[in-house]
């Protein structure tokens, strides 16, 4: 290798490492095994809102992870529940809270007990998973979204949304009872 060439590579090799880390910042929605702290226990879910992942410990140290969108500020959910009720092509209605802050937008709700049947068109999407704290119904949930860019952001009303096929994906890997932290 001749000096000048040696040089030229040197230079570019020392960038190398700015453009990786730069790239590693992108946001990935797509699921992928990733490394994790080997404190959190295998089945257990963390969802991480400020950096918008959800991580599924598979074994210890490994989780699968999926790119999610969360609640808006003042709306998210935090702390530790549990997943007591799972259904696919759920039904949904607005909470009060939600009818309250948004008349307009939940009109046809307003003074009845009206649930959107599931299907392609609900905005719970493909899959819903309930969170519940001490047997009590948080009225929270991760589920499937009919608002694929909304991953990656936080829009939502205090839930954890996943891409329809993702949320379908971590449905069939969780059993009822499984933990899940919201730092």
């Amino acid at each position: 290798m001749r000096r000048r060439s040696f040089i030229a590579s040197t230079i570019a090799a020392s960038a190398l490492p700015q453009l990786v880390s730069a790239q590693a910042a992108v946001f990935d929605p797509t699921p992928q095994l990733v490394r994790i702290k080997k404190s959190y226990n295998v089945g257990e879910l963390l969802i991480l809102p400020r950096s918008y992942y959800l991580y599924f410990v598979t074994e210890p140290g490994m989780a699968m992870r999926y790119g999610v969108g969360v609640g808006k500020a003042g709306l998210e959910f935090t702390g530790s529940a549990t997943i007591d009720v799972k259904k696919e092509w759920p039904t949904w209605r607005p909470t009060n809270e939600m009818i309250e802050r948004d008349p307009k937008a939940y009109a046809r709700f307003i003074g009845n007990t009206e649930a959107q049947p599931g299907g392609p068109g609900n905005p719970l999407g493909a899959r819903a998973l309930y969170l519940f704290q001490n047997g009590k119904d948080t009225y929270f949930r991760i589920h499937g979204t009919t608002a694929p860019k909304s991953i990656g952001r936080s829009v939502s009303n205090g839930c954890i949304r996943m891409l329809n096929a993702h949320v379908e994906d971590l449905y069939k890997r969780v059993p009822l009872g499984t933990k899940v932290t919201v730092v």
